[in-house]
This record gives structure tokens, C-alpha cells and sequence, in this order.
């Protein structure tokens, strides 16, 4: 019985082109109290390896958080499977703003402690108790009233390319961060302000209102069904778009389009660019804004150095990595000495 993905990305990406069928990209989350996180975790890759599913979920005792990619014919036999499963049963998707075939290359179903590394302990308070979920229409309602203090919950490099417009951007490599620092500033604020928080796809601002509210905030509002949902209603309703930029995403694609806003720069040369790449050097990898021609100078890469050992004979890099740790850990995206715009 296969419980593990068996195929390389290359190898799956050649098996999409040779399908040549649409695929979907969706998202959801729920919080529920799972039993058993590691059996609940085999049936789901069981089922979803078997319609083709590819994508990143986490499975933890508190729920489920989920990215993934379905072939569009089977988006239907996908959706009788979610609603099997009581908790569930008629849950949200978010359906990617851009589609791309190659999304996910890999089916990855983990069990973590949590389905978002908060960095909380649950038990102090009641989680529950979350904050007034908001439609698109009434988040611009809310945004455009002067009382209110709009968070973006997101990392910096997420809000970086994109954010909603006058909202409060935290400098912040970690979702966990992110809460003391708002709940500092606004300390003198917490009964006489309306505090509006908005992430990706709304999961985060489940956990954060319920914290805040427990913390002694009084007006507590957030974005139902994120960014993601947000844009689906504008171009459906024909609401006006609040969202400059483009909204992050954790897949190949790195980040949809929302407007026509180039929020950003590239951090090699200063020039407006909101495009992200990973750096060619497989030992540095890290993630950070490039503009074409910085890409065509440096050869994908974030320094000298870099570009000199992506030059290197795939093997000599091989040797070149043994016995070192990535130089560029994951909460350290976007930020690099060896940036001129962005340390």
C-alpha cells in the first residue's frame, strides 16, 4: 500500500503535459479536534493519490490545512470526498485567482503539532472565540472607516509584492512575530479601534482574532476567506478592488496578479519589479525579488558568489554541499547581506 509520493517533480511534470488535462488549484482549512492525526492523514493520501491529487497539506490534532492541485475532471469526485467527511461536509474552497497546471508537483500529506506554526499555547485561551468575519463588501466598508486599523498577518516577504491599500505591513519573518508586535502598538487601542486583519486565505486570522480578542481587544474583524475569497467576490460582485499588487502564494506560481500595482522593487537593483525567485545556486536557494535584466546579469542568482558555483559542474556543487546546512533558512526569505535593497 503506497502512503508516499514515489515521483520526482520532473517526473510529474512530465506525466501533467502528457495527461494534457486542466488542472484546479484550491485551497481550505478547517479547525477540528482529529483523533488521530496519522490515520485521518493515510486515508487522505490514500483517496487523493488515487484522483491525481497534487499539493501541500498539514494535518495536526486541531485540524487541517490544505493546498492542492486536482485534475478539473475529477474536481467533482474531490468534492464528494471533502463531503464525506463530516467536518467537512460543504467547506469552502478557494479556488486559485490564476490557474497553472504545474502548481504542485508532488502530493505531500504531513502531520505537524499545528496546522500554522503559531507559536501558542492553545489551552490559555479559548480559540473558539474568533473575531466577526467579514464579506468583501463590508472589509472595504470596514477599511474605510477612520477608526479602523487594517493588519496584514502575512510575512514580509508576502506583503512586500502586495497588501491592501493603507494597511499596517509588520516587518516580520514569522506569523508569531507578527502578534506581539501588533498587540505593542496598538496597546492603547484595544476598546476604541476596530482591528481588521486579512491573510492569504484566512486561516491565520482564525487563530489571531480569537488571541486578541483573549488579549482585551473589543473590536475584532477579519477577512473571511482571505485575499483569495476577497477577489473572487470583486470580480463576481464587481466590487471595488482595495488590493494593490499581487497576493503570495506557497506553489510553483509564487503569486497571482490582483492589480496592476507594482508595489515593490527588485532587491538587486532598486527598479519597481514584484517578481520572486529562488536563487540558482542549489545551496543558497534563497527567495527574494529580481527584476529580467538583474536575472540576465546574475544568471538567477543573489551574489558573485553564487553565480560562480551555479556555473560549476553539477557534481563539483554536490561536493561543494556535503556536510553544510542550507545558508538560507526558511524564515530567512528575502533577506541577505548580500542585498542591496532588501537586508
Amino acid at each position: 500500500m503506497q502512503l508516499y509520493n514515489k515521483l520526482s517533480a520532473k517526473e510529474r511534470a512530465v506525466l501533467i503535459d502528457e495527461a494534457g488535462k486542466d488542472r484546479l488549484t484550491i485551497s481550505f482549512y478547517q479547525y477540528h479536534k482529529i483523533e488521530d492525526p496519522q490515520t485521518f492523514r493515510d486515508k487522505l493520501f490514500l483517496e487523493w493519490n488515487a484522483l491525481d491529487v497534487l499539493g501541500r497539506i498539514y494535518v495536526s490534532y486541531e485540524g487541517i490545512n490544505a493546498q492542492l492541485s486536482v485534475p478539473s475532471d475529477r474536481m467533482l469526485e474531490l468534492k464528494e470526498q471533502l463531503d464525506a467527511i463530516p467536518f467537512l461536509k460543504d467547506i469552502r474552497l478557494n479556488v486559485a485567482v490564476e490557474q497553472d497546471n504545474k502548481s504542485f508537483l508532488k502530493l505531500k500529506v504531513k502531520v505537524r503539532n499545528k496546522i500554522v506554526a503559531d507559536g501558542l499555547n492553545d489551552e490559555t485561551f479559548d480559540v473558539t472565540d474568533k473575531g466577526i468575519h467579514l464579506n468583501a463588501k463590508e472589509f472595504n466598508e470596514m477599511l474605510a472607516n477612520p477608526n479602523t486599523v487594517c493588519v496584514d498577518m502575512r510575512n514580509h516577504y508576502e506583503s512586500e509584492i502586495g497588501h491592501f491599500d493603507g494597511a499596517v505591513t509588520p516587518d516580520v519573518d514569522t506569523f508569531r512575530d507578527s502578534l506581539d508586535i501588533i498587540e505593542e502598538d496598538l496597546k492603547d487601542n484595544k476598546e476604541d479601534k476596530n482591528l481588521l486583519m486579512y491573510c492569504t486565505g484566512g486561516i491565520r486570522c482564525e487563530k489571531a482574532s480569537a488571541y486578541y480578542k483573549h488579549k482585551g481587544f473589543k473590536n475584532v474583524f477579519q477577512l473571511e476567506g482571505g485575499i483569495i475569497e476577497y477577489t473572487r467576490q470583486v470580480k463576481e460582485e464587481g466590487i471595488e478592488n482595495k488590493f494593490l499588487g499581487k497576493n503570495f502564494v506557497f506553489d510553483h506560481r509564487r503569486a497571482e496578479k490582483i492589480s496592476d500595482h507594482v508595489v515593490s522593487n527588485c532587491h538587486q537593483c532598486g527598479e519597481p519589479c514584484d517578481e520572486h525567485v529562488n536563487c540558482d545556486n542549489e545551496a543558497c536557494h534563497l527567495l527574494f525579488i529580481q527584476c529580467k535584466s538583474c536575472s540576465e546579469k546574475m544568471n538567477t542568482c543573489c551574489s558573485d558568489e553564487c553565480k560562480e558555483i551555479a556555473a560549476l559542474p553539477f557534481e563539483e556543487q554536490k561536493e561543494l554541499r556535503k556536510g553544510k546546512g542550507n545558508s538560507n533558512k526558511i524564515f530567512k526569505k528575502g533577506r541577505s547581506e548580500v542585498l542591496t535593497f532588501k537586508r
